[in-house]
């Protein structure tokens, strides 16, 4: 039997478990606004039975671990789900940068075939050139109308030239923000294998689980994934090991490799393992798409509009050059330049409206033949634009660039659906709950007073039999 003292040591066992109890029903409290913080329980088991007579005897309760409260397979749909979501976040804020910076009024529900444009920007800067072109067609020996006409033209160029300035701009941001998300990507593996060493350490030398160690970890594991995608590999002295593009980036205590941005050729920055110098194929996370916009509707929006401006000078050279003047020259080139960059108006014709090309026959003031062409080719089919006008080709290149931001919102939208649900889905089973907490701190409360009062009684017995005569 276990007798007044064996009874005793009871309920101390009893008292300090209890005590326990409380205290981490009080950490899961403190935690309750932390997102990073999965509950804990104690884990409780019997104490070692003592033979007695009437069979083996309990001795009571003990304490054998504090158990964090957590889903392994919920934890990897997260951060998979993370490093999609991220990827598809930093499209969607790149697109729209674009969308900003291209001043137009983008129909995101339209298809890349539709061929309306917007009423802004560069498009109706195209509008009205062939309409100041009609205009002196109409009058080609009035000085005003020819005026306009240059005027409406450079307002042309510079739309052109602010629109590529503005799309290299966007590109200079879009590189900036894939070194920025390479220095976070760096120092999170940096703080994952400091975690894995302390974690390591903890546990070896106290037996538990550090579970407060490991809810950091798994922070910087889901803010790392939303950088870029990874993989993990869980090692049996609690250590954890991280891979970026197959490469190891970490194993165990040790960072064995890091990221870095370099140089692809033509300005194109992209990703690499610095140690091992392999670049990385990422198919996840703010740095991949952030640079799939880059290389995908950056550069085909800046590819389009160079190709415009270019099959714009070539044609209204071909014909501006053959045409003459009001002094009888000819041979000039209305636009300069190459392309969207470097597009503008011939400086002659700024000084002198006079010298503009707009008849087929020198000495015929009234002669309107070649601005009259120069009018029609607002609506020529140009093989290089794939047979389309101008017009059309440029509102092509903007309703692609609207189904494309289309496409990324409706994705950011499922997968937030998806997102939401798996954080409900772990929040029900790792999450604190107040009701749930506030229930143990109750239960364990009363377990102590319980405890408390058997060892008085207990006390009360020892002091009757010492004082036994």
């Amino acid at each position: 039997m276990l007798g007044l003292f064996g009874t005793l040591n009871l309920g101390a066992r009893s008292l300090s478990t209890q005590q326990q109890g409380t205290e981490i029903a009080g950490q899961n409290l403190a935690n309750v606004n932390n997102p990073a913080y999965a509950r804990q329980r104690l884990a409780l088991q019997t104490s070692i039975s003592i033979p007695s007579p009437v069979g083996p005897q309990g001795t009571g309760v003990e304490s054998v671990a504090i158990v964090q409260i957590r889903s392994y397979w919920l934890d990897q749909q997260i951060q998979s789900e993370t490093s999609v979501t991220g990827s598809l976040n930093a499209q969607q804020i790149a697109l729209q940068t674009i969308q900003a910076n291209l001043g137009e009024q983008i129909d995101t529900q339209a298809t890349t075939s539709d061929s309306t444009g917007s009423q802004k920007g560069l498009s109706q800067g195209l509008s009205n050139l062939f309409n100041a072109f009609q205009s002196v067609s109409l009058d080609p020996s009035s000085l005003s109308e020819r005026q306009v006409l240059i005027q409406t033209a450079q307002g042309l160029t510079s739309q052109f030239n602010q629109l590529s300035n503005r799309l290299d701009t966007v590109g200079a941001s879009l590189d900036q923000s894939v070194q920025s998300d390479v220095g976070q990507s760096n120092q999170l593996l940096a703080d994952i294998a400091k975690l894995n060493q302390q974690i390591i350490y903890s546990e070896a030398s106290s037996g538990g689980v550090a579970n407060d160690l490991r809810d950091s970890r798994q922070a910087k594991i889901e803010s790392l994934s939303k950088l870029v995608n990874i993989t993990t590999a869980d090692q049996p002295n609690g250590g954890l090991d991280v891979s970026i593009g197959g490469v190891t980036m970490v194993s165990g205590v040790s960072q064995l490799d890091s990221l870095e941005t370099y140089d692809a050729g033509g300005g194109q920055i992209l990703v690499r393992a610095q140690t091992a110098g392999t670049p990385l194929t990422l198919t996840g996370g703010s740095i991949q798409g952030t640079i799939d916009v880059r290389d995908g509707a950056l550069a085909d929006l800046k590819n389009s509009t160079n190709n415009l401006a270019a099959q714009l000078i070539s044609q209204v050279n071909s014909i501006y050059s053959a045409g003459y003047d009001l002094n009888g020259a000819t041979g000039q080139n209305f636009f300069i330049g190459t392309d969207a960059a470097t597009i503008g108006v011939n400086p002659d014709l700024l000084d002198d409206p006079s010298k503009f090309q707009a008849s087929d026959a020198a000495g015929e003031a009234g002669n309107n033949a070649t601005v009259l062409a120069l009018a029609q080719l607002a609506n020529g089919k140009i093989a290089a634009l794939n047979n389309q006008t101008f017009s059309q080709s440029y509102s092509t290149s903007v309703a692609k660039l609207g189904q494309t931001i289309a496409n990324v919102n409706d994705q950011v939208d499922n997968h937030t659906v998806v997102s939401n649900m798996l954080s409900s889905q772990r929040d029900s089973i790792s999450g604190v709950s107040i009701d749930e907490e506030m229930t143990d701190l109750m239960k364990y409360q009363k377990a102590f007073e319980a405890s408390a009062r058997l060892i008085t009684v207990v006390s009360d017995m020892l002091d009757t039999v010492v004082n036994m005569k």
